[in-house]
């Protein structure tokens, strides 16, 4: 097989993964429930302090078989984004619409109960570890940002929010967060915070088509400035999170030619008449390649996250799934993922009888921070 027929073979593979790709993601559509929708307009009503549209809501919940009890709690949680006076005022509107149904002779279900929480490790500990699985990432690090700023903070987020609240099973995880992404979009203002929990929406189970639907009732009920604001975040969470295109990570590479955490699956080729090499190579947000270039030019697939392409003395590329890089021989570049996405190629080297890659100076975190791209 030639190098030119390979690259073919290859290329015609790649864009066929994304194609099955996109359709299994379609295939895997599932409406929201209609409690769930219930929820979404109980906590949007609740945090905007509407009450009279409170009143119907709840009604309409309870009609739906939500239970008090999930209501009720649906209300408690709210308040760790919006307040405690959007919170009683939301509970006292349901304890009022209650009175009014008993008064009709309805008699709603309670449901179940919280659960007594026995646990004898710390609540720090325990909100660190409900925090691991929601973002699906380590809490292991030193404190950055604004809980470095103010370490109280992030004692109340996981002593309070994430093991008082978190813990408590009367909703589940995909239910907190519907509460929780329902409050931020209404309050505006909150896009980093909602773009983090829309995130874990993904993480607990909500797929894309049913937080696109979460964007329509949204819209039906509180507008389109927060139905839009919150589908830009949506779209932006969404591409940085696309779906795995079946290629093993591989090993984590342990050299001083990347920065960050990389993996490498190398996956040949073993005939060394082709001169051609390729392998899987996936990236940690941030983490990226030396600037190198390579004597016979490389081919860079993209199949997973958004990253960086950039050429010595010229801007940086912006790369999504779907996209793909050829680079000439001898020519300097590194690349790598964004701050916000993992970020994954297949890199295949050609005419690797010129030699292998030739390795430079690291990209300083400097560089990186100040990266402008076309």
């Amino acid at each position: 097989m030639t190098t030119r027929r390979f690259f073919s073979t290859i290329v015609a593979i790649f864009f066929l993964t994304c194609h099955l790709s996109a359709q299994n993601e379609m295939s895997s559509i599932k409406p929201l429930t209609q409690d769930q929708q219930s929820i979404i307009l109980i906590s949007a009503y609740t945090a905007r302090g509407e009450l009279q549209s409170l009143k119907s809501a709840l009604n309409n919940g309870l009609d739906a078989g939500l239970t008090v009890n999930k209501i009720r709690e649906a209300i408690i949680h709210l308040y760790a984004y919006c307040g405690f006076p959007r919170s009683i005022r939301g509970l006292q509107t349901f304890m009022e619409v209650l009175d009014e149904r008993e008064a009709k002779g309805i008699n709603d279900n309670k449901g179940a109960e919280a659960s007594p929480i026995i646990d004898d490790a710390s609540k720090y500990e325990r909100g660190k570890k409900v925090l691991g699985e929601l973002t699906k990432a380590p809490q292991d690090g030193p404190l950055s940002g604004y809980n470095a700023f103010a370490p109280a903070i992030d004692t109340f987020l996981k002593e309070h929010l994430f093991a008082d609240l978190f813990e408590r099973d009367v909703l589940t995880y995909a239910e907190r967060e519907l509460v929780t992404i329902s409050v931020l979009s209404s309050i505006g203002g909150a896009e980093p915070m909602l773009r983090s929990h829309l995130s874990i929406c993904l993480n607990v189970g909500l797929t894309p088509a049913q937080l696109n639907e979460f964007v329509d009732v949204i819209k039906s009920s509180l507008g389109e400035n927060e139905s839009g604001a919150a589908q830009a975040v949506l779209d932006e969470v969404l591409k940085n999170r696309q779906p795995v295109t079946g290629f093993a990570k591989g090993e984590k590479i342990n050299s001083t030619n990347f920065t960050g955490t990389v993996w490498l699956n190398m996956m040949g080729a073993t005939d060394s008449s082709m001169h051609v090499s390729y392998g899987n190579v996936t990236f940690e947000p941030k983490a990226r390649t030396n600037w190198h270039s390579h004597p016979g030019g490389q081919i860079l697939l993209i199949t997973e996250g958004i990253g960086y392409y950039q050429a010595k003395s010229e801007p940086a590329r912006l790369l999504r799934k779907g996209d793909f890089v050829e680079i000439s021989p001898n020519v300097e570049h590194w690349h790598g993922a964004t701050p916000d996405s993992e970020f994954a190629h297949i890199a295949i080297s050609l005419n690797t009888d010129k030699g292998g890659a030739m390795w430079l100076e690291p990209l300083s975190d400097e560089e990186y921070d100040n990266i402008r791209h076309d």
